[in-house]
């Protein structure tokens, strides 16, 4: 059985941590600044994240993407809803806090770079689906990989939203899917 407050303080923690890296980025997520935060004694972070990289990375995480996931017909619609709802989220402080972190974290954490392998494998799995079934109905009027896809697709939204600091309107979208040959 979970003991209540050890869950109570571990949602605390991260609670705090993303917090944290959402106002200050990922520096401020150290044990003593989330303890802090969360108004709890630093040794109760430490005994649920021994490592500072690990409650990082349990900041980062969250749940399982929630993207792309079972595809209907006729996919474009439901593709670009899928992308509308992308470029939404993404557009908000803490999604693009927590997307840039792992970009950049990836480059020197092993653990940060196998969350972010599972998010691009698990969106290609999604989105090879979703053209499979693009190919079956006619939809698709191009050659495109599930890879390429992906880099097509959702790399503008990054983009857009982290780089540039803007929103995503539905026409950019619309353009994206044209060229990926989804007919509309």
């Amino acid at each position: 059985m979970t003991d209540p407050r050890s869950t109570r303080s571990r949602t605390a923690i991260l609670t705090a941590a993303r917090a944290l890296l959402l106002k200050e980025g990922p520096a401020a997520v150290t044990h003593q600044r989330v303890a802090q935060e969360a108004g709890i004694g630093r040794a109760t972070v430490y005994r649920h994240w021994a490592q500072p990289e690990q409650l990082l990375l349990a900041a980062m995480s969250g749940s399982d993407l929630p993207y792309f996931r079972d595809p209907t017909p006729p996919v474009r619609p439901w593709l670009r809803d899928q992308l509308r709802a992308m470029a939404t989220e993404m557009a908000l402080p803490e999604v693009v806090a927590v997307t840039l972190t792992l970009m950049q974290g990836a480059v020197w954490s092993p653990q940060i770079a196998d969350q972010r392998n599972h998010a691009i494998a698990a969106i290609t799995d999604r989105l090879r689906a979703a053209l499979e079934i693009a190919a079956t109905t006619g939809e698709l009027t191009a050659d495109v990989s599930p890879d390429d896809a992906a880099s097509l697709l959702i790399g503008p939204l990054v983009y857009r939203t982290a780089m540039q600091a803007g929103t995503v309107p539905d026409a950019l979208i619309d353009r994206l899917l044209d060229g990926i040959g989804l007919s509309r």
